[in-house]
């Protein structure tokens, strides 16, 4: 039995090619081992998570290449929009478009998490702007009590350029301002996730709705989609146009600071996570180091074994058979 016992461990370390008790066989060493075990094993995690966020941080900077794609393709049409007599026909429907996108663009998930919640990645950041929706309820009330007319009555054609400047820069502008922002468009928080990419340092691995590149976008394209824009006189349209090239700029080269901002964390994951291989290959060479057993000398081991359990079991046969008649 004993040889037995001996054999299968010699057959598994000429297997593995490790032995097959590390307590038994490194002794005073297994301490050490355990404690290298412990660190590769941390550090291929950590290999592990750095991909998840490196595809989240992926995902969010193609995201924002898209959006400041579709702005400046916006700037264009806002120029050639702006002494066009069917302008307000024409930019709002690529202004209700790009909101829609830009709505959309802030709700991607990836493995089930909202990338622009911030820390809450379970909730939708923001709201579609809809009828019924609390940002459109609350665009629809500030200009019926700016003006005393809703959007689509022809009586907006009555709006003065002055007015109209003044709403937007007050009223209108407040609705993409905190608190209302916060109420009647988005749930994302500011706060942003930040995620462990090696022993000794964390970065910001999500991005926020809130940002104000985003908010500016959306006030962007409601304002030239959901103004009145088809009923306004020229003068008054032509503010509306002038405002909204001037924050579309401003979003412009905000989303390229966020841009950057999501480039660096992809650096630095990228820099983390080749020095965590680096590691994991370090370790993995000294644990096996330790553990490793020499396989020709298991190999022998094995032979000599095997052939000690069948003389046994030889001999033991041959026992069996003896009896004592055979000697009267």
């Amino acid at each position: 039995m004993k040889s037995q016992a001996a054999l299968s461990k010699a057959t598994q370390e000429a297997t593995n090619g490790r032995f097959a008790d590390i307590g038994l066989d490194l002794g005073a060493l297994t301490g050490r081992d355990v404690t290298l075990r412990a660190e590769l094993q941390d550090a291929d995690k950590m290999v592990d998570t750095n991909a998840l966020v490196a595809g989240r941080l992926d995902v969010a900077q193609h995201r924002i290449g898209d959006l400041i794609n579709t702005a400046q393709a916006f700037q264009k049409d806002l120029l050639a929009a702006r002494n066009s007599a069917n302008g307000g026909n024409i930019i709002v429907q690529s202004a209700t478009a790009n909101l829609g996108s830009l709505i959309s663009t802030l709700n991607v998930t990836m493995d089930g998490q909202y990338l622009f919640g911030g820390i809450n990645t379970g909730n939708q950041p923001v709201a579609n702007y809809a009828t019924g929706s609390a940002s459109k309820n609350a665009v629809d009330a500030a200009f019926l009590a700016n003006f005393g007319v809703a959007q689509n009555s022809p009586a907006v054609s009555g709006i003065s350029a002055s007015a109209m400047q003044n709403f937007l820069d007050t009223t209108f502008k407040a609705q993409f301002a905190d608190p209302a922002w916060g109420t009647n468009w988005s749930t994302a928080s500011d706060q942003v996730m930040r995620s462990r990419i090696s022993t000794t340092e964390t970065i910001n691995s999500s991005v926020s709705a809130n940002q104000p590149a985003f908010r500016k976008l959306a006030m962007a394209y409601t304002m030239l989609s959901d103004l009145g824009t088809q009923n306004l006189n020229q003068a008054a349209f032509q503010t509306v146009i002038d405002t909204a090239t001037k924050v579309v700029g401003e979003a412009i080269n905000d989303l390229a600071g966020v841009g950057a901002t999501v480039g660096t964390a992809q650096e630095q994951t990228t820099n983390a996570t080749d020095r965590l291989k680096v590691q994991v290959d370090l370790l993995t060479k000294q644990v096996t180091a330790m553990e490793q057993v020499d396989p020709a000398e298991a190999s022998v081991r094995v032979t000599s074994l095997r052939n000690q359990v069948e003389m046994s079991l030889a001999l033991t046969t041959r026992i069996q058979k003896l009896s004592i008649l055979n000697y009267l």
